[in-house]
């Protein structure tokens, strides 16, 4: 059976696409007319190249440099049972999955890379695989598995290959499996469980959220890939046991597949994209407060101060450390919110825009 599951991993994988492929078509996805040709060329193209070309071509490399560097190395896993390689294998893959996938989120030049998979506006399966080829490229935990395999723990990886593609697959699925676990109180303790160590739908629709103002949504949290442990050990899970009404980004240009899947060798001709060669990152922020008549509700104040909607938050966070500050006016009100970003009472003015002032003048 080990055999088996080692040889036709590739396929089984395959066939667990198919089966969510199937659950997609018949709960109407591809009648979504939020979904454009480029849409379903980025994906299905950048799914192949990674499946086909990619990880295979990093496992031959990692096998030439290392029957160069290290012949013994093919038996150095084997006489250790594959349970335990699996586990080791699977923990050490997540963990350099969540650091990876959270650097993608604060660092400007791996944002851009990674920026196709938040484009998508609504989920499926081949959502998972939105990500520019240098991305996949840079990504350890491929490296990881091609190293693991060479070291002979071959029939671990596969194993683990397919129970991740299950929990990644049906994350990013629109079938929503974990949402009757959430409807009765009855399996509650059960739902609790499941969403404290692996990855859930609801959990990582939040992540595609369009916006934190919604309550729900934290796309610079929940990077979680298989297990949600790491969020919860770092401190950027939430659960909130919703989805989000709006997936995707806020002032999305949307950019063709071409300049999405190989950033930055192509660049995008759509103007004020992050992706465009005249895009260029700049501070808007102020030297005096904005004096602003707010009505009741949720705001995202920009801490960045690289919105070009200033004082409020236009997702220009994305690639940086900073994440928009979610505040609540109760009743109409007129209000002084910070635009130098100083404030230590943040969104409300200080007066910390006189230093500056000060040193301008």
């Amino acid at each position: 059976m080990l055999q088996f599951i080692g040889t036709y991993s590739s396929a089984i994988v395959v066939v667990i696409l198919i089966l969510f492929s199937l659950s997609e078509i018949l709960g109407g996805l591809l009648d979504n007319k939020k979904r454009r040709i480029d849409d379903y060329l980025l994906e299905n193209i950048a799914a192949l190249v990674l499946m086909v070309l990619i990880k295979p071509g990093i496992v031959v490399l990692v096998y030439w440099i290392g029957s160069i560097i290290y012949p013994a190395g093919t038996h150095l896993l084997s006489g250790i049972n594959w349970i335990v390689v699996l586990l080791v294998f699977l923990m050490v893959d997540d963990l350099l999955q969540y650091w990876y996938h959270r650097l993608a989120h604060q660092n400007d030049f791996f944002w851009k890379l990674h920026r196709p998979h938040h484009t998508a506006e609504e989920m499926g399966l081949l959502v998972s695989y939105r990500n520019a080829a240098l991305y996949y490229i840079l990504m350890p935990n491929i490296w990881w598995l091609a190293l693991v395999t060479f070291c002979g723990g071959g029939i671990g990886v596969a194993i683990g290959l397919i129970l991740k593609q299950v929990i990644i697959v049906s994350s990013h699925s629109p079938t929503k499996w974990d949402q009757p676990l959430y409807r009765f109180k009855i399996l509650s303790p059960v739902a609790f469980v499941i969403e404290h160590i692996l990855i859930t739908p609801a959990f990582h629709y939040a992540h595609h959220g369009k916006s934190q103002a919604d309550g729900i949504s934290d796309p610079n949290g929940n990077f979680g890939n298989m297990f949600s442990v790491w969020d919860q050990l770092f401190g950027t899970a939430k659960f909130t046991r919703q989805y989000p009404a709006e997936l995707g980004l806020p002032n999305d240009p949307k950019d063709n597949w071409s300049s999405h899947f190989l950033y930055p060798l192509i660049r995008s001709d759509q103007e004020g994209s992050e992706i465009s060669k005249a895009h260029t990152r700049k501070k808007n922020t102020g030297t005096e407060p904005a004096s602003l008549e707010l009505e009741a509700g949720k705001y995202l104040f920009c801490q960045c101060g690289y919105s070009k909607n200033q004082p409020f938050c236009d997702g220009s966070h994305h690639g940086t450390h900073f994440k928009p500050l979610l505040f609540e006016v109760k009743q109409k009100q007129k209000l002084k919110l910070c635009t130098c970003k100083l404030s230590a009472k943040a969104p409300y003015c200080d007066n910390s825009h006189l230093k500056i002032q000060k040193l301008q003048g």
